[in-house]
This record gives structure tokens, sequence and C-alpha cells, in this order.
């Protein structure tokens, strides 16, 4: 597509489809079947088959007889040495970026949408979901299946147990489990006496 560059030594799959407005860094890696659109990708950049990058997200102002979009004119931001799993999604900005730190690993089925921001060194299990405009701390271990609300604040150093519902924010050095999400201490104390 239009205005786009592609570093050395980068392979791409078959079926790809590099749209507009797209930059990748140099060493990377692009599986089959992956569409990127309004993306700045750094280097040694991993992103497994079937992932959707860039593309705008979901939001829009309800009416009585119709819904109107409104505009997404952000970016997607991928840091170094960043893994993207298999059928990930991750939605462009609306009106700031998208971003995802260096060092962060996402498993496959992943969705993140418009204007979240992760940060660095993330490990992030399959079929986790991020609302918009949440943001995620540095080294942040998140197990599979779990949900992080919107417009919530994750610190550093977050442990959240698969299968959490996440509603409001966390702060740093904290490992957090269930539905909605609670100290492990308590979720562990409760189980027991449930």
């Amino acid at each position: 597509g239009k205005n786009v560059k592609i570093g050395k030594n980068c392979t791409i799959g078959h079926n790809t489809i590099i749209e507009s407005n797209v930059k990748i860094g140099s060493n990377c890696k692009i599986g089959c079947n992956v569409t990127i659109k309004n993306t700045i990708i750094d280097d040694n950049v991993n992103i497994l088959d079937g992932a959707v990058i860039g593309k705008k997200g979901f939001g829009f102002f309800p009416s009585k007889n119709t819904n109107i979009r409104y505009p997404h004119v952000g970016m997607v931001l991928i840091g170094k040495n960043v893994e993207i799993g298999c059928n990930n999604t991750i939605d462009r900005g609306s009106l700031s970026n998208t971003i995802i730190g260096d060092n962060t690993f996402l498993d496959n089925q992943v969705h993140i949408a418009h204007n979240v921001k992760i940060g660095k060194n993330c490990s992030i299990a399959g079929q986790v979901g991020f609302a918009g405009s949440s943001l995620i701390g540095n080294n942040v271990m998140i197990g599979g299946q779990a949900g992080i609300s919107g417009h919530i604040k994750i610190g550093n150093y977050v442990k959240i147990g698969g299968g959490s519902g996440v509603v409001k924010s966390i702060p740093d050095n904290t490992n957090v489990m269930g539905y909605p999400a609670k100290d492990i201490r308590n979720f562990i104390k409760d189980s027991k006496n449930g």
C-alpha cells in the first residue's frame, strides 16, 4: 500500500497484506494471512499467522435511529522484540495511539482495543481482552481468558490470574484473581470458605 517502508532482513508470509501507512523495522518476521495498516513496528518483531493490526476500533455515538462511528486517526506503535500471536486483533487508536511496549509477548487470540497502552516485558496469555483506553504497566503477567475493562490502570509487576475480570484499577506489585478481580489471598480465602 501507500506510504509503506519495510526494513532489512524481514520475512513476510503468503497472503499477507501490508496496507497504507506502515513502517516495519529490521529483522521482523510476519506470518501468513496477516493484515497490517496504520502501524509502526520496531526491530525484531515476530507477528504470527492471522493477526489483524491497525484497523479501526469499535467506537460510535448511539442515537435513536442509527449509530454514528467516531473517527480513528491514531496509529498502532509496536516496540522492539515483541511477539504477537496468531489471530490477534490490535485496533488503531481513536484520538491517541495504541501502544505495545518492548519485549512484550502476546499469546494467540488476544484482542487489544483502541488507545490501549501496554508496557514493556509483559506476558499476556491466550484469549485475553483489553477494552479501550486501558493502561497496562511494565512486567505485567495476565493469565488466559482474563478481561480488562476500559479506562482503568494496571500497575507495574501486577499478576492477573486466568479467567479474571478486572473492573477497577490495580496498584503496583499486586496479584489478583476472580470476578471481580481481588487480591489473590482474599480470593483463596473466599474459595475455601465458599
